[in-house]
């Protein structure tokens, strides 16, 4: 595929995981691609692998200086920014609402709903100057359901959802698309076998899912094949929420 031929990208959280299958995608189909994480030695490892479309850049994007300064090295880099998935994120804390720790709540808040909101800020002036752009915020399913112990990454998950609906009827005519994916939970390394099993059985596909499955609907809903969607929640759980 060339769905991404002379279009330049940038992925947040791409040192691993879900954002790293999708910085080697959008490179794969015609991409350049700024690989940003916080760790700057993951995004190397990403940005090496795939080769000369890519570069690494270490944000925090609990700064919002940062996230500038992110898509000033994507604009700089490569001209212009088609494409932002903004995807860093953290677990957090395990806890009941009622004895959540204050730093966990300030940690969670910081990383998965700050650092959307600072990344999409700085994002949408460099894409009004093309006219166009997609952005693809990585929310969860968690963006659209509770679960016990988790009341940070809910709430912040839900956030990311209701950004991204109103940045989209913001920017609809400016011909700027926002949509957001929930993942389902996804096959890590840290997961031992029993670990992943006893997740696996809460989704009616009995199985977790994978970075790449995650990868393929973020890179179809950036792409132009997407052009007459915007402000949308997509799941990819494995039937999870259709519970």
């Amino acid at each position: 595929m060339t769905d991404f031929a002379d279009k330049a990208a940038l992925v947040t959280g791409a040192g691993s995981g879900i954002g790293e299958a999708c910085a080697t995608m959008l490179a794969d189909r015609g991409a350049s691609v700024l690989v940003a994480d916080v760790d700057l030695d993951a995004a190397t490892r990403v940005a090496e692998a795939i080769g000369k479309p890519a570069v690494a850049h270490r944000v925090d994007v609990r700064d919002p200086k940062a996230c500038e300064a992110m898509v000033a090295a994507a604009v700089d880099a490569f001209g212009r920014l088609d494409v932002a998935v903004n995807n860093a994120g953290i677990g957090g804390p395990r806890a009941l609402t009622g004895e959540y720790p204050l730093d966990g709540w300030d940690d969670v808040i910081a990383v998965n709903l700050d650092g959307v909101f600072y990344s999409m800020r700085a994002e949408i002036p460099a894409m009004l100057g093309n006219g166009a752009g997609s952005i693809v915020n990585v929310a969860s399913v968690m963006g659209s359901v509770g679960f016990p112990r988790s009341v940070a990454y809910v709430a912040a998950k839900h956030g990311v959802v209701g950004m991204t609906k109103t940045a989209a009827l913001e920017y609809a005519r400016h011909g700027i698309r926002v949509n957001s994916v929930g993942p389902g939970f996804i096959q890590a390394p840290m997961l031992s076998k029993e670990g992943a099993a006893g997740v696996a059985y809460l989704h009616p596909s009995c199985r977790l899912g994978r970075t790449e499955e995650v990868a393929e609907l973020i890179a179809f809903l950036a792409s132009d094949r997407a052009s007459n969607t915007t402000g949308s929640y997509f799941a990819t759980d494995g039937g999870y929420t259709a519970q």
